[in-house]
């Protein structure tokens, strides 16, 4: 599996919980950064399509108002590949934090 991009990371991130349109997953990441990351509609609506090709997420439902809601949810594979992304920066933060603090390993994982 490839590393997925910030962006994309936050996106299925927003869609772990509750299925939600655009306008929804733009918010959620502000919510989560604290108002520190917000993603133009350009970027998300790029990242959406490219999930939707990869069979990442799927979409729920289209509302028709004064324009159209596209709702979006994660599929099986996207709960899949969120996970592992997130075991891959635990893991990353896991090596920072030991080095930051001194404690650097050798190849078998053990202190130097």
């Amino acid at each position: 599996m490839q590393s997925l991009s910030e962006s994309t990371y936050l996106v299925l991130l927003a869609l772990t919980k509750k299925p939600l349109h655009g306008y929804g997953i733009i918010k959620k990441i502000e919510q989560y950064s604290d108002g520190a990351i917000v993603l133009a509609p350009g970027t998300l609506y790029g990242v959406l399509t490219n999930l939707q090709k990869q069979q990442l997420i799927e979409l729920v439902t289209a509302e028709k108002e004064s324009r159209q809601k596209k709702t979006y949810q994660l599929t099986d594979e996207g709960h899949v590949v969120f996970k592992l992304e997130y075991q891959r920066f635990k893991k990353m933060l896991t090596i920072s934090d030991d080095i930051l603090k001194g404690a650097e390993t050798d190849e078998n994982n053990e202190e130097v």
